[in-house]
């Protein structure tokens, strides 16, 4: 009876350890990616240069680095799955990012080339680690699991990037009280706070989380040779696997919508001209009403269905971006932070779980390379066609109304998906 309990508490060490990391970590995304990066970009890194442009040089900063993610992603994948190299990855893309936050504490006024050199190289850390740490998910969670394990890793992104956001707002606000020159330095500060945050609870994840090892020893040269054969011979099959191509497309389209969002919220926002101290409060509603909204949407899918749970949340996407298209008053921009908050982590989490029912375990990281190749080449696509649409049409509001296709054409192909089917069809063709 004992070591029944010792197992389940290994287990339940390991989960927790793991949903950790994004807690971690997503004091990336709220204080650098979503919230200072891009004012402090506009205000003092490009602080002469027109605001048209300092948006387009910020798109195109996200885009460079999704790139470079998209294009290294899946073989890092084949590679880690062969050697069971997830962790070490994980770690050596985390370490860059955490140099990365403290780097952007050390660029000047006006220095806009390096800001965003150093903003790329931290995304790539960024998303990079991510890559690894969506692969591990399954190692660490069962299969009936997987729904809840999932949304609380998004839950405590949520609440842990929220919580070191709200203090760095705060320091940024009442720069005296902690005792900085001004509001700058204490941005600059804030950069250097998300470094040590995510440092320091990575660590139960390099602690608790095992990943299984290959049971053969390979030196280094055979383990690339042989994820770069096994990531062309799933390249070669993928055309068969339809099912898995229907949700990836499906997911590809409607996340690239979720994405677009999240990145351009706050720069739509200055462009139809809310102030920025009410665009960071609308941010801090969606962390914490996010917690548990993604919680919520993890036990709907647990009692309802995972994939009928992710159409709904795209319905309300797609009212979200309706909205945002029409709306003049800040209140308005409050009630859409809601409904964002609502429904963002529960469509992430269980699009997440939903792909990680469909693939084997034993090629989980390179799988999830695909998945995250196409979530952040979606990074790439829905910023440009905002921008496009934005320039062309010298409207913003058109340019986010633009956003409104990526839902309708997801929802219509995720409707064709069958997780278990799919399932069926990925093992029979990779065996």
């Amino acid at each position: 009876m004992g070591h029944h309990v010792d197992m389940k508490s290994i287990e339940n060490r390991s989960i927790y350890a793991w949903a950790l990391y994004d807690w971690a970590n997503s004091a990336y995304v709220t204080t650098v990616i979503a919230g200072f990066f891009p004012l402090f970009f506009k205000e003092y890194f490009s602080a002469d240069i027109d605001v048209t442009v300092s948006t387009a040089q910020l798109a195109f900063a996200n885009s460079i680095s999704s790139l470079i993610v998209v294009l290294i992603a899946p073989l890092l994948g084949a590679i880690a799955d062969v050697g069971g190299l997830k962790k070490r990855f994980l770690f050596l893309f985390a370490y860059l990012g955490i140099l990365m936050s403290i780097a952007l504490s050390l660029v000047g006024e006006g220095a806009w080339e390096a800001a965003v050199f150093v903003y790329v190289v931290g995304n790539i850390g960024f998303m990079g680690s991510n890559i690894f740490y969506d692969a591990l998910l399954p190692t660490v969670a069962k299969e009936k699991k997987v729904d809840f394990v999932s949304g609380l890793g998004f839950a405590l992104g949520y609440l842990g990037g929220g919580i070191l956001f709200a203090l760095n707002v705060w320091m940024v606000q009442d720069p005296l009280f902690f005792g900085f020159e001004g509001s700058a330095e204490a941005v600059k500060r804030s950069f250097v706070t998300v470094a040590l945050w995510w440092m320091f609870f990575s660590l139960p994840l390099l602690f608790f989380v095992k990943e299984t090892k290959p049971t053969n020893d390979q030196t280094r040269c055979q383990i690339v040779k042989l994820g770069y054969q096994r990531l062309s011979g799933t390249l070669k099959k993928i055309t068969q696997l339809k099912g898995l191509l229907l949700f990836l497309v499906a997911y590809w389209l409607y996340i690239d919508g979720v994405d677009t969002i999240i990145r351009m919220a706050v720069d739509y926002g200055m462009a139809i001209g809310f102030d920025s101290k009410s665009l960071i409060l609308a941010l801090l509603i969606v962390q914490f009403v996010g917690f548990p909204a993604t919680l919520l949407f993890a036990k709907l899918a647990d009692m309802w269905d995972t994939k009928k749970a992710i159409l709904l949340a795209i319905v309300i996407y797609l009212f979200i971006t309706l909205w945002a298209a029409l709306m003049d008053e800040i209140y308005e921009f409050y009630i859409l932070a809601f409904l964002i908050a609502l429904v963002q982590g529960g469509i992430q989490a269980l699009s997440r779980s939903y792909y990680a029912k469909m693939i084997p375990i034993e090629y989980a990281a390179e799988f999830f390379g695909f998945y995250n190749f196409l979530g952040k080449f979606a990074a790439i696509l829905g910023p440009l066609l905002v921008g496009f649409v934005a320039l062309m049409t010298e409207n913003s509001r058109a340019g986010i109304a633009s956003v409104a296709v990526f839902f309708i054409l997801g929802a219509l192909l995720l409707m064709r998906v069958d997780a278990k089917k799919v399932a069926k069809e990925v093992r029979l063709t990779l065996n």
